[in-house]
């Protein structure tokens, strides 16, 4: 029972590891300001913070607090809801390309 016990522990401890890298491998491969909008407003919530989180690192060269990231989230939520153009970067979205496409 034992070893059982073990097996069921390592095998814990793998799906942690695995899940760990893949935030990691997917914040490495997120494109930031460079996210167009067609396919930032099908991210869930958590890939959404990912990628403004590094928009905001690229703009500003440091970590943004999560106010930031949390008031920046909802205006970008809403600017590419109504992009007139969705394959518009969200670095480039805002109230002038609700009505002229970019």
């Amino acid at each position: 029972m034992n070893a059982t016990k073990a097996r069921f522990g390592l095998m814990i401890a793998a799906t942690a590891l695995v899940l760990a890298g893949c935030a990691e491998i997917e914040e490495a491969m997120n494109k930031g300001g460079d996210t167009p909008c067609r396919e930032y407003v099908g991210q869930d919530q958590e890939t959404k913070r990912i990628t403004i989180t590094k928009f905001l690192e690229e703009q500003h060269g440091q970590q943004p607090t999560g106010t930031n990231v949390d008031l920046s989230m909802a205006a970008v939520d809403g600017l590419c809801a109504v992009q007139a153009n969705a394959d518009t970067p969200i670095e480039r979205a805002d109230l002038a390309g609700i009505f002229i496409r970019k």
